[in-house]
């Protein structure tokens, strides 16, 4: 029926009906919350470009962790910050890594046993020139080794699940690495242990404040060869194919608003649980607007996350995690 009759109005006039017609929802537990993880004691040192986030030795990290399983949130996403780099990226596969040993910490405290322990499995925080894989050099000119660098990322994702890691998520967008790390898994004991892979992880540049808190700056060159192109929609969903074919039981697209699009084409092409990453770079970005008074803190940042929802994440992994926890609460 045409107006007077239909007024859509009346289903808008108060918050009560508003809430009783809503059609997309958050909750905390949909959420996962990022952990940069140091050596130390003690350590907690805010990240310049990302208030309100920090660096956090084990035992600090331990105290935020107890804070999200309070307030509901679904899970973590650990990084971390080795104490030495080399090119093999020994410390993301050492049994005495950095995430691991955390990993085993937070597995021992009962207050954390609500908390999904999600382990990044990437090389580039713990590798001496910053990129995602194993450099092979021809005078000035470099490439990265794809098979090799699938090999340590497999190994590294073993090591995180043998400390406890619930789900690995590789993140790296070498080619073949969801089928090895699958098998790495399986022939290590840990057949139920989930992939979450970053299917379609773009080559963006909303990944820089990201790259303070990790340490993870490329030292030479950038990730375009092996990330992808943030103009390819169609390829975003062949490397999604390629990630369920080789044994991806989630999928997780990075980054979130500027890519809500191929957020939305990954949920109509496929059944897999499915994620989103509201990045380092949108985080920084509205902290820097509401620092200035710019845009509304509270409704800027549900409106961002209801957005990511909408186009099709069952859950987001965001820094306005325990803040939207609270709001929530």
């Amino acid at each position: 029926m045409n107006f007077p009759a239909t007024r859509l109005r009346r289903l808008r006039r108060t918050e009560a009906i508003r809430s009783l017609v809503r059609e997309t929802h958050l909750h905390p537990a949909a959420l996962i919350y990022p952990l940069f993880l140091c050596p130390g004691e003690g350590v907690r040192k805010e990240i310049s470009s990302m208030p309100g986030c920090f660096n956090l030795s084990i035992d600090e990290a331990i105290k935020e962790a107890e804070t999200c399983a309070a307030l509901g949130i679904g899970g973590l996403l650990l990084f971390g910050l080795p104490e030495q780099k080399d090119e093999q990226a020994t410390g993301a596969w050492v049994a005495n890594g950095i995430v691991q040993t955390a990993l085993r910490a937070f597995k021992s405290n009962r207050k954390l046993d609500s908390l999904l322990q999600i382990a990044d499995v990437c090389l580039c925080e713990y590798m001496s020139h910053g990129h995602c894989g194993i450099i092979a050099r021809d005078g000035e000119h470099y490439e990265i080794e794809n098979d090799s660098s699938v090999t340590l990322i497999a190994k590294t994702a073993a090591s995180l699940a043998d400390a406890g890691a619930d789900i690995v998520a590789p993140s790296d967008m070498m080619d073949g690495r969801v089928a090895a790390i699958r098998k790495a898994l399986d022939t290590s004991g840990h057949q139920q242990t989930p992939v979450l892979s970053y299917a379609s992880k773009f080559a963006s540049a909303f990944y820089g404040p990201f790259r303070e808190a990790a340490d993870s700056a490329p030292q030479f060159g950038d990730r375009r060869s092996y990330q992808m192109d943030g103009a390819n929609l169609r390829e975003a969903m062949r490397e999604i194919d390629q990630d369920i074919a080789e044994g991806a039981d989630m999928l997780l697209m990075k980054p979130a608003m500027p890519y809500l699009d191929v957020i939305r084409a990954a949920r109509e092409r496929c059944d897999l649980p499915l994620g989103a990453y509201q990045v380092s770079g949108e985080y920084s970005m509205m902290q820097a607007a509401f620092q200035r008074g710019w845009l509304e803190p509270e409704r800027a940042m549900m409106e961002s996350l209801l957005s990511i929802r909408r186009a099709g994440a069952d859950f987001i992994v965001t820094y306005f995690a325990k803040d939207v926890a609270r709001l929530l609460g």
